[in-house]
């Protein structure tokens, strides 16, 4: 497998880093890097730190790092959790203590709770109960998702940074599991890995029974709540599973109007070299997090409308004339 870090990677340009994504010969992982500069989103760090899981750390390569920004990738823990030791070329600069969350392995429940209790104090969230539940509640989700279909042996490979500046944090998660289609289709038939994706994120759709709004512990509203957080606040969304990437474009000024089809969202797909499993990317704005109750509200009275629908239509009786 082949891996080119791009200047920047963040999911408004991922297309860039996923151009050049090569999945093939799964025993070796090659890393190169763009010599001059290093922004990348924590998506594409889990990505790479999911991929390396699986490989022998003596068939994983990765060229001297030559940009002066090269560090952030020290500092979120991939060559740690890789096991290697590049050449990176130092320099004195760093991001304010706290704010980022390094490369986490979460392979159960346990993990989980014990990584939401200690999401607070990392994020410097303790003065803002608005914005650490908005946090919590978005990182549980997202990982809760990976725990219960992915059947991933290495759980969910977890990373995010916050930034002071546009008050935002962006998150990544990744696994190396059977992929939506796979899963989605215990439940529902699926011809493709779009199909999947777009299932995965419509409300109460859930691969593991035909019934709307699932069962009390999988009610096909994890990715479909993120998907709705990211649109609300005009931020970006991606999902990539199989040989497809699908990304939510910032609304920008269009009026907020909650879509249970995400193909009637403003969106991009792009074929990729497949990835085995599912990558989700966001970024969330912390700015309206003070109305976290009422956007909850909002999203939860949709969903519940979306089941009913669909119940109706699954359970309509036929009329006879």
């Amino acid at each position: 497998m082949k891996v080119h870090i791009p200047n920047s990677a963040f999911l408004g340009n991922i297309n860039n880093f996923l151009s050049t994504l090569d999945l093939r010969g799964v025993d070796t992982l090659e890393i190169t890097t763009n010599p001059k500069w290093l922004s990348v989103h924590p998506a594409v760090i889990s990505m790479i730190a999911s991929l390396g899981k699986s490989v022998d750390q003596k068939k994983i390569v990765c060229d001297e790092i030559m940009a002066s920004s090269g560090h952030y990738l020290e500092r979120m823990g991939l060559f740690n959790f890789l096991k290697i030791t590049p050449k990176i070329k130092k320099i004195k600069v760093h991001e304010p203590a706290g704010r980022l969350i390094p490369i986490t392995q979460i392979k159960n429940s346990t993990d989980l709770d014990d990584f939401i209790k200690n999401l607070v104090p990392l994020l410097h969230l303790d003065k803002e109960p608005n914005h650490a539940h908005a946090i919590q509640q978005i990182f549980s989700e997202l990982i809760r998702n990976v725990l219960e279909h992915s059947r991933a042996t290495e759980g969910a490979i977890v990373c995010a940074q916050y930034f002071k500046k546009s008050n935002k944090i962006a998150i990544g998660v990744a696994d190396a599991g059977v992929g939506l289609k796979e899963s989605i289709r215990q439940s529902y038939p699926v011809k493709d890995d779009l199909s999947a994706i777009k299932l995965a994120l419509t409300p109460g759709i859930t691969g593991t029974t035909k019934k709307p709004g699932g069962t009390a512990q999988n009610a096909g509203f994890g990715l479909f709540l993120i998907k709705s957080i990211a649109y609300i606040n005009s931020d970006f969304f991606t999902i990539i599973s199989g040989d497809k990437m699908y990304k939510l474009l910032q609304r920008g000024k269009q009026k907020i109007r909650l879509e249970a089809n995400p193909f009637n969202d403003r969106y991009a797909t792009m074929n990729i070299s497949p990835w085995q499993g599912v990558v989700v990317g966001v970024d969330i704005s912390l700015n309206q997090t003070e109305e976290f109750k009422s956007l909850m509200d909002i999203i939860y009275k949709f969903y519940a409308g979306e089941v009913k629908n669909q119940k109706k239509q699954l359970y309509k009786k036929p009329k006879f004339i």
